[in-house]
C-alpha cells in the first residue's frame, strides 16, 4: 500500500478542492523524441561496451546527432532516459543517485548539457518497490524523487509501473505523483504506464486528468507482429481511449522501432505512418549515430509530421477491416489544414501475396463538399488532383505496406 500519510494528503486534497489534474500546460500536440530502451536495453558494462552502454556519453551523441541532422528542428524535443541509469541503492539522504561511473558529471550536467543545444532531459522511475530491471523503485518516496528531479532540471518522467501493489497503488500512486510534480513548479511532461498495468480496469478519463501521455499497451519489440499488435489494439479501440486523447494528452502505443533492424522499409513506413495518423507520441529508439538514410528521411518526413502534430488532436479511428485491408481515418484543421480536412490510411495487414487494391469515393468516407478535395500522396507529397464526392479514388497498397493521403476540401 502506498504510505497512509500520502493518502491522507490525497484525501485532503480531494476534499478541500484541490485540482489534483496535472494541468501543467504540456504537450498541446504529441510530444517528440528519442529513447533508450527497446534499441540499448540495460545495457550497463561501459567497460566492455563503451559507445552503447546507459552512461551521459550514448545521451550526449545522440543529443549532437539530433542538433547536427535536424531532428530537434523537425520536432524531436526530449532525450529520455529509460530503466537502469541509477545505483542499486539510494543515496544517505534516500534520494537516487545516478551511477557515477557512467554519469561521472550527474543529471544536473546533462540536462544543462541538453538544454543549451536547445533539448530537454526525460528520466525513468517506477511508482512500485522496484524498477523492471530491480533499481529502486519511487513507492514511498514519490514526493522526495519529484522534487530531486526538479532540481536536476528534468524536463519528462517517465513512471512505469513494474512490482506495483495492484489497481489500489496504481490509481492513487500516479495521481499523487501527478501532484507532486505539479507541486515543484517545474514543467515536467508526464508520462504515465497506469493503464499497462490497470488494464481491463482502466479509467481512461480519470487517466487523462493526470498524464500527458499513458503507456496502454505492450512493450514494442523490433519485430512486425509486435508492430501491427498494437495497431490492431488501437483499432479495436475496445476501452474506448481513443475518445480521451487530444491537446494536453495522448495514448502510448510505445517507442518507434524506424531504423533498427527487424522491419522491411514497407514496415516502417507503416509504423511512422500509423503512429503520426493515431496521434501517438513520436519516441524513436535507433541508434541516430549509425542509421539508414532511408530510415532517417522517413522520421524526418515534413509532410507526416504535418499531420501528426495537428492541432486539432484528433486520434485516427478505423472505419473498416476486411480482405486484408484496413482504412483510417484522421480529420484535421490546424496550422496546415483547413476545416474539413482529413488524412486517409489504408494498411494492408496481409504479410504474404502481392499489392492490393484499395478503390472508394470520398462520399463513400462521408464527405460530401460539391466543391470537391484536392487529394495528395503523403509520403512523397504526389498530387493526385481534384476529386468530386462521387469520383473514384483507388491505388494499390503493398503486403505490410500503407498508404496515406491528405484529403483537403476546394471552396
Amino acid at each position: 500500500m502506498i504510505l497512509k500519510v500520502v493518502v491522507s494528503l490525497l484525501v485532503v486534497l480531494l476534499m478541500s478542492g484541490y485540482i489534483l489534474s496535472l494541468n501543467n500546460g504540456l504537450a498541446r500536440t504529441p510530444p517528440m523524441g528519442w529513447m533508450q530502451w527497446e534499441r540499448f536495453r540495460c545495457e550497463t558494462n561501459c567497460t566492455a561496451d563503451p559507445d552503447n552502454c546507459i552512461g551521459e556519453n550514448l545521451f550526449k551523441q545522440i543529443a549532437d546527432v539530433m542538433v547536427s541532422d535536424d531532428y530537434k528542428d523537425a520536432g524531436y524535443q526530449y532525450v529520455s532516459i529509460d530503466d537502469c541509469w541509477m545505483l542499486p541503492e539510494r543515496g544517505p539522504d534516500g534520494r537516487l543517485t545516478p551511477d557515477p561511473a557512467r554519469f561521472p558529471n550527474g543529471m544536473k550536467a546533462l540536462a544543462d548539457y541538453l538544454h543549451l543545444k536547445g533539448l530537454k532531459l526525460g528520466i525513468y522511475a517506477d511508482m512500485g518497490l522496484f524498477t523492471c530491471k530491480k533499481y529502486p523503485g519511487s513507492k514511498f518516496y514519490l514526493e522526495l524523487d519529484a522534487d530531486t528531479f526538479a532540481s536536476w532540471g528534468v524536463d519528462m518522467l517517465k513512471l512505469d509501473c513494474c512490482e506495483n501493489g495492484g489497481i489500489e497503488d496504481l490509481n492513487t500512486g500516479y495521481q499523487v505523483m501527478g501532484l507532486f510534480l505539479n507541486l515543484t513548479q517545474r514543467p515536467i511532461l508526464y508520462s504515465c504506464s497506469w493503464p499497462a498495468c490497470a488494464g481491463s480496469k482502466s479509467n481512461y478519463k480519470v487517466i487523462a486528468q493526470h498524464c500527458n501521455m499513458w503507456r496502454n499497451y505492450n512493450d514494442l519489440r523490433d519485430d512486425w507482429g509486435y508492430v501491427y499488435a498494437a495497431i490492431d489494439f488501437y483499432g479495436n479501440n475496445t476501452a474506448n481511449f481513443q475518445q480521451v486523447a487530444g491537446p494536453g494528452g495522448w495514448n502510448d502505443p510505445d517507442q518507434l522501432v524506424v531504423g533498427d533492424f527487424g522491419l522491411s522499409y514497407d514496415q516502417e513506413k507503416s509504423q511512422f505512418g500509423m503512429w503520426c495518423m493515431m496521434a501517438s507520441p513520436l519516441f524513436m529508439s535507433v541508434d541516430l549515430r549509425n542509421i539508414r538514410p532511408k530510415s532517417k528521411e522517413l522520421l524526418l518526413n515534413k509532410k507526416l509530421l504535418r499531420i501528426h502534430q495537428d492541432e486539432l488532436g484528433v486520434q485516427a479511428y478505423r472505419t473498416s477491416k476486411h480482405d486484408g485491408l484496413e482504412v483510417w481515418l484522421k480529420p484535421l484543421h490546424g496550422q496546415y489544414f483547413i476545416n474539413g480536412s482529413y488524412a486517409l490510411a489504408v494498411l494492408q495487414y496481409y504479410n504474404y501475396g502481392g499489392p492490393l487494391k484499395y478503390s472508394t469515393t470520398l462520399m463513400d468516407l462521408g464527405l460530401n463538399n460539391t466543391q470537391g478535395y484536392q487529394v495528395t500522396e503523403a509520403f512523397d507529397g504526389i498530387n493526385m488532383g481534384k476529386f468530386l464526392p462521387a469520383d473514384t479514388l483507388e491505388f494499390l497498397v503493398d503486403p505490410t505496406g500503407i498508404y496515406i493521403v491528405t484529403i483537403i476540401p476546394k471552396f
